[in-house]
C-alpha cells in the first residue's frame, strides 16, 4: 500500500511539473511574440550598407548631434533623452546642461563606458562621431543623421522627417517645416531684389577661413540667395584659408561673421582680430553691415528646426 501511494504521490508530481513546465513554455512564447511584435522604423544612412531597425517612439536616447538634439526639443521629446555630451551644449539648448540628463563625454570623445552604461535604446550621431560608428552600434541601434552640404534644405528636412517618423511626431514637424520655409521664401525674396554681394568667414585664434556655395555654411548662398562675393571660393568642410587683404580685395558689402572661438568656448573673440585696418576699408563695415553670427549655432547645432530658425534671421539681418 506504501509503495503504491508513493508511486500514486510521483506521478501527481510529474503531472504538476509538466503543466508549471506548458505555462512556462507558454509564457515564454507569448514574450517572444511581443518581442517579435515590436514596431520599428527602418532607417538608411550612408555609414552602414543596411538599414538600420529602430524602436518607435525609443526611450533612453543618446544624442551626439546637438542639431538632432534641437529638433527634438522643439517637437517635445525632451523626456526620451537620456544623455549627451554637455561640455559645450549650446546656450539656446542649456536645459540639457541639467543633472538629469547624463554626461557622455564630449563630441569628439564620447564616454562609451557610461554611454553603455545608460542603456540606450537608440543613438544619434553625426559627422564628428562617424569614424566611431562601430562602437555605437555595438552599444544600441545607431542612426547617422548628417547635414549634407550640397543639398541644405533637403538634408535638415530629412533629418526631421526621420526624427518625426521614429516618435510619431509628422504632423508637429510638418507643420514647423511649414513655417522654416515660409520664412526661407520671405529672406530669399529680399536676397534676390538685392544686388548686394556677401562673403562668409569663420574665425578662430587669428585665422580666417571663406567659406561659399555648396560648403558647410553654404546655406547663406544657395537656400537664401545671397550673392556671393566671390564665387571661386574652395569648397571644403573647413573652407578656405585666406587672408585680411583677401577680404579687402573682395570688397563684400556684407560679411558674415562665425566666431568659432567664442563657439567652443575658449576665451578668445574673432572680433577683436577681423575688425583691423584693412576690413574697415570694406564696404561691409562703412555700411555696418558686419553680421556677427551666432557661432554655437552655426558651428555646433545647425540643422535643427530651432537652429535654423535662427540663422534664416541672422542672415536676413545683413538684408535690412
Amino acid at each position: 500500500m506504501k509503495k503504491f501511494l508513493s508511486l500514486l504521490a510521483v506521478a501527481v508530481l510529474a503531472i504538476v511539473l509538466v503543466a508549471c513546465g506548458n505555462d512556462e513554455g507558454e509564457n515564454a512564447t507569448d514574450e517572444g511574440k511581443e518581442d517579435t511584435n515590436v514596431e520599428t522604423v527602418s532607417v538608411t544612412h550612408e555609414l552602414d550598407d543596411e538599414a538600420v531597425e529602430v524602436k518607435k517612439n525609443p526611450e533612453n536616447v543618446v544624442v551626439f548631434d546637438f542639431g538632432s538634439l534641437d529638433t527634438m526639443a522643439a517637437l517635445g521629446l525632451e523626456e526620451n533623452i537620456v544623455g549627451l555630451p554637455q561640455a559645450t551644449v549650446p546656450a539656446y539648448l542649456k536645459q540639457f546642461k541639467d543633472e538629469k540628463y547624463q554626461n557622455l563625454g564630449s563630441l569628439k570623445e564620447p564616454d562609451f563606458e557610461a554611454i553603455h552604461a545608460a542603456k540606450p535604446e537608440l543613438i544619434i550621431i553625426s559627422a564628428r562621431q562617424a569614424e566611431l560608428y562601430d562602437q555605437f552600434k555595438e552599444i544600441a541601434p545607431t542612426i547617422y543623421l548628417n547635414m549634407e552640404y550640397e543639398n541644405t534644405l533637403e538634408s535638415f528636412e530629412s533629418n526631421v522627417h526621420t526624427i518625426a517618423e521614429i516618435f510619431d511626431k509628422e504632423d508637429e514637424a510638418k507643420a514647423e517645416l511649414a513655417k522654416v520655409e515660409e520664412k526661407i521664401a520671405t529672406v530669399k525674396e529680399k536676397a534676390e531684389a538685392s544686388d548686394e554681394k556677401g562673403l562668409i568667414v569663420l574665425g578662430t585664434e587669428g585665422k580666417v577661413s571663406a567659406y561659399g556655395p555648396a560648403s558647410r555654411f553654404g546655406l547663406v548662398h544657395d537656400v537664401l540667395g545671397v550673392i556671393p562675393a566671390d564665387e571661386n571660393i574652395e569648397s571644403s568642410r573647413h573652407g578656405q584659408s585666406i587672408t585680411y587683404e583677401y577680404i579687402l580685395e573682395t570688397n563684400p558689402d556684407v560679411l558674415y561673421i562665425i566666431d568659432r572661438d567664442a563657439a567652443i568656448g575658449n576665451g578668445a573673440s574673432v572680433k577683436d582680430s577681423i575688425e583691423n585696418d584693412l576690413v574697415k576699408k570694406t564696404n561691409a563695415f562703412k555700411n555696418d553691415k558686419m553680421i556677427y553670427l551666432d557661432g554655437e549655432v552655426w558651428y555646433l547645432a545647425s540643422g535643427g528646426l530651432e537652429s535654423m530658425n535662427i540663422m534664416v534671421d541672422e542672415v536676413a539681418e545683413g538684408l535690412e
